[in-house]
């Protein structure tokens, strides 16, 4: 395959790490980056109190466009996600209070601050909420000034609808707008701040074409639209799906170890593409990483694990997760950095399989089973071939809490709540 010759530097360092999916307009875009400085944006609803690493690519992309020298700005979807985008859903959102909606922007602001720069200089990141115009727009206002831009018939075309209504279910007339107001925060960024360039995963090609076009034919200005493949292992899962659950950004609702633990255990075959977009390692330390096999791979996977982590929670959180790791995995200690569970009531009695379901650490009783079969399960590093024998006095070590080991990869500890 033909590795396109970029002038800019962003658009050459987005293609060598593999961010790069689709682009609109490509020389244009390419001549602009390399003349200097460009505004570019990601919006995110919130509809949750924080990102998961399915979101983190999203925002790497913000941080390569600032490191090559140009200006990101985070559209907080305050008033998007009051109607929810349909995108890779097969029903709608469950509609959240403006009082939700706002706890969780406060919440999902934390997760920039490592990744970015925020300022006033013409290359720091600025944060603003989409509410601030959106909710300005009066309905019969809105469909007079945006309606005749957008034909019925194109948008059925579009992946976020047409892949709704092939699966023969409901998209409704609130959610059927969603693409309109997205691309009038696309105008309204770049009439405001000279935005140019909207970035998203490929789910949002089409709805961030239609703010291009907008842009294009209001204004007669030059837009842009860049997005990323779909982040999938090379298994085929979904990046940033586990059998206990989602991969959290913000430390409170997973704990640094644990996302230190998530990147240690990437597949062999990811760790170099993940080496190039999660972490700020140079290209040619990744070449000599991503070659490494058998038991040497690990230390690629170790050193994915720390940097990811750095980013994310800072250095110091990745050196205790990493001493966390060797004490409990090499050494055998149960660190009081391990995940833990929190039994309702005395250990004593307590059936392990049971609590490792009902806490989502893993995801099924037939897991368990099958590692107790083969020897992966063990109780304070000893084999337990019985998964549903209750636990004794005698298994509490001297902290008062039960360490449980599931495989090579998974330690938890039991302690009574």
């Amino acid at each position: 395959m033909t590795v396109p010759t970029f002038k800019s530097d962003f658009l050459r360092v987005m293609s060598e790490r593999g961010y790069i999916h689709q682009q609109s307009h490509a020389a244009e875009l390419d001549a602009a980056a390399a003349a200097g400085p460009i505004t570019a944006y990601i919006g995110f609803d919130a509809t949750a109190d924080s990102f998961h690493v399915g979101n983190l690519v999203s925002i790497m992309l913000l941080r390569r466009l600032q490191q090559t020298g140009h200006k990101p700005i985070v559209v907080m979807g305050g008033g998007t996600t009051k109607v929810g985008d349909p995108s890779g859903k097969d029903s709608q959102r469950q509609m959240l209070t403006e009082a939700q909606i706002a706890s969780n922007i406060a919440s999902l602001k934390r997760a920039f601050e490592p990744f970015l720069t925020f300022g006033d200089g013409p290359t720091d990141a600025m944060m603003v909420d989409n509410d601030l115009w959106l909710s300005k727009l009066g309905y019969l206002e809105f469909l007079r000034e945006y309606g005749p831009h957008f034909t019925i018939n194109r948008m059925l075309t579009f992946d976020s609808v047409k892949l709704r209504l092939d699966r023969e279910q409901p998209l409704t007339f609130l959610e059927f707008n969603y693409m309109l107001m997205q691309a009038t925060d696309f105008l309204e960024l770049n009439r405001r701040y000279g935005c140019t360039l909207q970035m998203g995963g490929s789910d949002q090609w089409g709805n961030i074409l239609n703010g291009v076009e907008l842009i294009r034919r209001v204004d007669q200005k030059p837009a842009f639209a860049l997005t990323t493949p779909l982040i999938t292992t090379a298994s085929g899962a979904k990046m940033g799906k586990t059998a206990a659950g989602a991969v959290w950004l913000n430390a409170d609702r997973l704990s640094p170890y644990a996302y230190w633990q998530f990147w240690r255990n990437t597949e062999d075959a990811d760790v170099g593409r993940f080496l190039k977009l999660f972490t700020d390692v140079p290209l040619d330390e990744i070449a000599k990483l991503e070659v490494l096999e058998g038991a040497e791979i690990n230390e690629a996977k170790k050193r994915l694990a720390n940097e990811a982590t750095a980013l994310m929670h800072g250095r110091a959180a990745a050196e205790t997760a990493a001493a966390t790791a060797q004490a409990a995995f090499v050494e055998g200690k149960a660190s009081g950095d391990l995940p833990v569970i929190h039994v309702k009531g005395p250990i004593t009695g307590t059936n392990v399989t049971a609590e490792l379901v009902t806490s989502a650490f893993v995801a099924s009783k037939s897991e368990v089973r099958r590692l107790a079969q083969q020897g992966g399960l063990k109780v304070n590093d000893k084999p337990e071939s019985d998964p549903d024998r209750a636990l004794t006095a005698g298994d509490l070590n001297s902290d008062g809490v039960v360490k449980v080991s599931l495989g090579k990869k998974k330690i938890v500890l039991l302690r009574p709540q």
